[in-house]
């Protein structure tokens, strides 16, 4: 069952195929030109079936994260959110490029407020929110976030259980092949290293009286590595949430 504000449909069919087999030594051919993003689920499920390709080489973010991310968030990529405050974070990364068109997907995140998305600038008319609750989850798990990566342009998982290395390759080559960027929220259950790794630490609430009156915002560290050219670590102090809910330098 999807959700989205104000809606609760079935996953379309076309988002159910078995993702097709892929050739992690395949060269990678040029990007084509750019094309309109979808306007509904529907119309990116269409995407999935006949395989379109993304033109974007990069999806925007917010200018608060830009010194963590370089030009924005790389399609093709896999990325790692872990620590106190992991699930903001990666609802930051996707505000920016919901609000300029992109889609986005959560899976199997119980613990999501959309309304604390909303505050973090998620357009919510484009976002699916994937319920893996039940006895059929762990069988579903694998083959529904392949087919959701292969449609759209940001995924977010945050996987309750051990993910085996077989599917976490396959994800991610999945996503280099599609162009989406696949967000894993936690990282004790994902085997591979991703891509992009954000690690939050020294997270601290500020307000009145030192934080015990009314909290206004929490001020936090994010470490950046990874794997190419993000092998060199980065860091940043961001308020996250600021005292509007969005993310923010100090």
């Amino acid at each position: 069952m999807v959700r989205s504000p104000g809606h609760a449909f079935t996953l379309p069919a076309g988002l159910l195929v078995e993702p097709e087999p892929f050739d992690e030594d395949a060269i990678e051919e040029p990007a084509p030109a750019p094309r309109s993003r979808p306007r509904s689920l529907a119309e990116a499920a269409r995407r999935a079936r006949t395989g379109t390709p993304a033109g974007e080489r990069t999806l925007p973010v917010s200018p608060a994260l830009a010194d963590l991310l370089f030009d924005g968030l790389r399609r093709g990529s896999t990325v790692g959110v872990a620590g106190p405050g992991a699930r903001s974070l990666a609802l930051a990364l996707i505000a920016e490029a919901t609000a300029t068109g992109s889609w986005a997907a959560v899976v199997g995140d119980p613990d999501l407020g959309l309304a604390a998305a909303a505050e973090a600038g998620v357009a919510l008319a484009r976002l699916a929110v994937v319920d893996l609750s039940g006895p059929t989850a762990s069988r579903q798990w694998g083959a529904v976030v392949a087919a959701l990566v292969g449609g759209l342009d940001l995924v977010l998982v945050a996987p309750r259980r051990q993910v085996r290395a077989v599917d976490a390759r396959r994800l991610a080559a999945r996503a280099r092949e599609r162009g989406s960027v696949l967000i894993r929220i936690g990282g004790a259950s994902w085997p591979d290293r991703p891509d992009l790794e954000l690690a939050l630490a020294g997270a601290t609430w500020e307000g009145p009286e030192d934080g015990y009156g009314r909290l206004r915002c929490r001020r936090v560290e994010v470490v950046a590595t990874g794997r190419g050219r993000n092998a060199r670590e980065r860091r940043a102090v961001l308020l996250l949430p600021d005292v509007r809910g969005v993310p923010a330098l100090p």
